[in-house]
């Protein structure tokens, strides 16, 4: 048995031994998560695609059941398993508030609401519940929780933010030991944690300042100094990085004229060198594409931008 498949190894030897074995198409792919309604199953066979992804309300049939989901990520699994290598994909959706693209899923309150019961046991139960439903549709990968500090009530996304009190939305990352299980108090900080296949993979979002842009315009300008970044934005991703937290999605919004998803600084500089974080980076959706103005404007240069400063999954 090829050590990469071996369980009884350490994932250590595992990973190094997979790395090892992969071409750079193959390694291409896995950086790639694409929408379901472009997964066919000659793309991701013949891309080596490594994750799919459900889009705002994107679902396999109306009204789709906990069976219908399953048996498509099974179709999606088949094809990438009868890869050469044999590559698992893992799919994420927008539980933000429940499994809430999912029909006769449980809805729970906005992140606004949330926040104002100032109970992170509640929300954690929250999280709990969530991971279960999510895992019942066969889905490994939640994009939750937001942890925006929303400080313009113009903003449009004011309620996916659980206050304009950092210390408020610190405490709310609680959600993430629900989601993901509570860290064991033996983990490196930075070092992602799943408890379980009853657990998620969980995403703290959209990093960082998303919720301090100019006249509150979504995906606009963040204009602060460093020390207010740290003192406002950043504490809500301190607070999930200490609790494992597996994945961070990045801002569409600048940081004083630079874009998030372009920001080698607070990406791999801070995010990674400095916080340790050890899970994986990953766009929004189609936020590559917004490096340049117009949008697309030149996708090769975005790309090298985007990578470069550390983004480890595009989406």
């Amino acid at each position: 048995m090829m050590k990469y498949k071996n369980p009884k190894e350490s994932n250590e030897v595992r990973v190094e031994d997979l790395l090892n074995r992969m071409n750079l198409e193959e390694k291409i792919g896995q950086m790639l998560q694409i929408e379901r309604k472009c997964a066919s199953d000659n793309v991701v066979k013949n891309y080596f695609i490594g994750s799919v992804l459900s889009e705002g309300g994107s679902v396999p049939v109306p009204k789709a059941s906990a069976e219908n989901w399953i048996d498509m990520l099974n179709e999606f699994q088949k094809d990438a398993l009868s890869t050469r290598l044999g590559i698992p994909i893992f799919y994420g959706i927008d539980a933000i508030h429940g499994h809430n693209t999912v029909y006769n899923a449980t809805i729970f309150p906005h992140n606004i609401g949330l926040g104002a019961t100032r109970d992170p046991e509640l929300v954690k139960r929250i999280g709990a519940a969530t991971a279960l439903e999510v895992r019942a549709t066969g889905i490994q990968y939640a994009y939750a929780p937001c942890v925006a500090v929303c400080r313009d009530p113009r903003w449009g996304r004011c309620y996916e933010s659980y206050s304009e009190d950092p210390k408020v939305v610190q405490a709310m990352t609680e959600i993430i030991s629900g989601l993901q299980g509570d860290i064991p108090d033996n983990m490196l900080n930075g070092v992602p944690f799943i408890a379980g296949k009853e657990k998620v993979l969980a995403c703290a979002k959209h990093y960082v300042g998303d919720g301090g842009t100019i006249n509150g315009i979504d995906g606009s300008n963040t204009v602060i100094d460093r020390n207010g970044l740290m003192e406002i934005h950043m504490p809500g991703y301190l607070s999930a990085i200490s609790k494992g937290v597996a994945t961070v999605m990045l801002s569409y919004s600048s940081w004083n004229d630079v874009k998030m998803h372009a920001h080698h600084d607070l990406i791999t500089g801070f995010l990674k060198n400095t916080l340790h974080f050890q899970g994986f980076v990953i766009s929004d959706y189609e936020g590559i594409d917004r490096i340049t103005t117009p949008h697309r404007a030149d996708c090769t240069y975005s790309l090298k931008a985007g990578v470069s400063a550390g983004i480890d999954m595009v989406v």
